[in-house]
């Protein structure tokens, strides 16, 4: 019998870890109920002041699942979810995922127009929210252009919240339609290969695409997940996982609420990030895991609270959804006292990815090794079905079980993504001798100036290295001379001294290459955002753009009438 090559990531696994584990692959439905049956009056969902158990929630989901039923919903329907982190979350998407139905994550942050474009375009007449006040308005709006045609309201009374904003005129309350619809004895046949998610990313028309991902690769990523070990020490339904990662956003949902109700955990559902608050859970609750974003990490640096918190009770903290800057990963492992945990992920790979080992040497840029059951290679950027060797730089091709179908109604970009079974993911990467893959930025973000190659995210990690700058983004701006440069956008820590771009010049000079440093700085008080609190580079380039034609447009003389 011949002995299969082994992966040049294999020999950098940790001890014991094997990259060929048995991924299992079936659907959420499934899932939840295994999970609900295993841990009865266990704690699943730790909300305000109430404790819901696994048993209690199984109940909720069967009630919803009647309600939504009732009310038409079946399989292949969409159905969006307006939901903050409240315990809604949860009962409705396993609801409409036990009819067969597919879910449709709306932002609480989204403006009007793309909550308008998701619903178009997923076909989702139906969106459930809950009485927040930010939410109300919006769902108001949805009922009044017809964007929706009917609009169920949570109450979050129900969870121990405060008094109910009142509901636009047509909506629907959920719990009072969970209580009159009639119990199910048959539930319809949900198969892996059904979608269960139309989750929206960033698309190559200006608007989001939505991803189809399958209760398969759903179900498979929480597998890839539950086989990777390397010292964190997570006993399956012992820790009490910090939930402030938005659920609507796949890094929470997948990695917090399905892989954490699937090992029979406790989640502190919690509806916003406040770094005082979170201080707070650590240490009367006794947080086990902190799975977080660069702006979390950012924030707990900068309160003043952090410096004497005690973070003993902390098996295990994830940095995850964006790049963390080098620089501020060491300050951050310094605060918590132990390595941050993080990797590489996207929401077309629901978002299971890489993991960089704990015995690997920390350095800029490092993703690690792909996780069980994933395949990672480096692909020309001419020619993406020819694979580079290590030490060439090049786009990082993926495939797996977790891998999506493909992009919703968008049949020429689901093409284009893909090639020979591999998804070409846009990153650029460059697979290294001793089997780890490196990140050096996004294909799209890549600067060329004079020629030379800049990588913003490289000059980002040396900017985070300047005792005044608390955030950085870096793009491309048009170049008379050298076709392109780059500019800097900062925000400045509190008191920080006056930074001028000679300042700022004399700073990198050390530290980056001339090509690499910015030719314009540019301070604000705040940068943009993604819902999910990913620093949003796209913004910074269309405002730019604008500008550019803004300024050519008053340059060119009138056009005759």
């Amino acid at each position: 019998m011949t002995r299969r090559a082994p992966h040049p990531w294999e020999a950098a696994y940790p001890p014991g870890c094997r990259w060929d584990a048995p991924i299992t692959v079936g659907t959420l439905p499934d899932l939840f109920t295994r999970s609900v049956v295993r841990n009865g009056n266990r704690p699943a969902l730790h909300y305000r002041a109430m404790r819901i158990s696994y048993a209690e929630l199984g109940r909720l989901v069967e009630q919803a699942a009647a309600a939504f039923r009732h009310l038409g919903v079946g399989p292949g329907h969409s159905v969006a979810l307006y939901l903050p982190n409240t315990p809604w979350h949860p009962v409705c998407f396993f609801a409409l995922l036990r009819l067969g139905a597919r879910v449709v994550h709306l932002s609480a942050l989204d403006a009007r127009r793309e909550l308008a474009h998701k619903l178009s375009d997923s076909g989702a007449r139906l969106v459930v929210t809950t009485d927040f006040p930010n939410l109300m308005p919006q769902a108001a709006w949805l009922l009044e252009t017809g964007a929706a045609a009917r609009v169920l309201v949570g109450e979050d009374a129900i969870w121990g919240g405060d008094a109910a904003t009142a509901s636009p005129p047509g909506c629907v309350s959920l719990s009072s339609a969970m209580a009159e619809a009639p119990a199910v004895t048959e539930w319809p046949r949900v198969a892996p290969d059904d979608v269960a998610l139309l989750q929206y990313t960033g698309g190559t028309t200006g608007m989001p695409a939505g991803a189809l991902l399958t209760h398969g690769n759903l179900t498979a990523a929480v597998s890839i997940y539950q086989q990777w070990e390397d010292g964190e020490r997570l006993v399956p339904g012992e820790q009490r996982v910090l939930g402030v990662l938005p659920l609507f956003h796949i890094y929470a949902l997948t990695s917090v609420l399905l892989r954490h109700l699937a090992d029979g955990n406790e989640i502190l559902l919690r509806p916003r990030f406040d770094a005082e608050a979170v201080l707070r859970d650590i240490a009367e609750h006794r947080v086990t895991l902190f799975p977080g974003v660069p702006t979390m990490w950012i924030a707990l640096l900068n309160h003043p609270a952090s410096r004497g918190a005690d973070f003993s009770s902390l098996h295990a903290c994830v940095s995850g959804g964006a790049p963390l800057p080098f620089e501020v990963a060491q300050q951050v492992e310094r605060l918590l006292g132990q390595r941050l945990r993080n990797g590489w992920g996207m929401t077309e790979t629901a978002p299971a990815g890489t993991r960089v080992p704990m015995a690997a040497e920390p350095r800029p840029g490092l993703i690690g090794v792909p996780l069980p059951g994933i395949r990672l290679r480096i692909v020309s950027l001419d020619d993406p079905g020819r694979e580079l060797p290590a030490g060439e730089i090049g786009e990082i091709a993926i495939r797996g079980p977790n891998l999506f179908r493909g992009y919703w109604n968008k049949p020429a970009e689901t093409e284009a993504a893909f090639r020979d079974g591999w998804f070409l993911t846009g990153d650029l990467g460059r697979l290294e001798q001793d089997g780890l893959f490196t990140l050096l930025d996004r294909r799209k973000n890549l600067i060329i100036s004079g020629g030379f190659n800049v990588y913003p995210a490289a000059v980002e990690a040396a900017l985070y290295e300047h005792p005044a700058i608390r955030e950085a983004i870096v793009i491309g701006i048009p170049d008379a001379y050298r076709g392109q440069s780059a500019k800097a956008f900062v925000t400045l820590r509190e008191g920080a001294p006056e930074l001028t771009l000679d300042g700022l010049k004399e700073f990198l000079r050390d530290r980056v290459g001339r090509h690499e440093i910015p030719a314009a700085l540019e301070i604000r008080p705040a940068l943009p955002r993604s819902p999910a609190g990913k620093l949003l580079a796209s913004a910074l380039v269309a405002e730019e753009r604008a500008r550019a034609a803004g300024a050519q447009g008053a340059a060119a003389p009138n056009e005759p009438a």
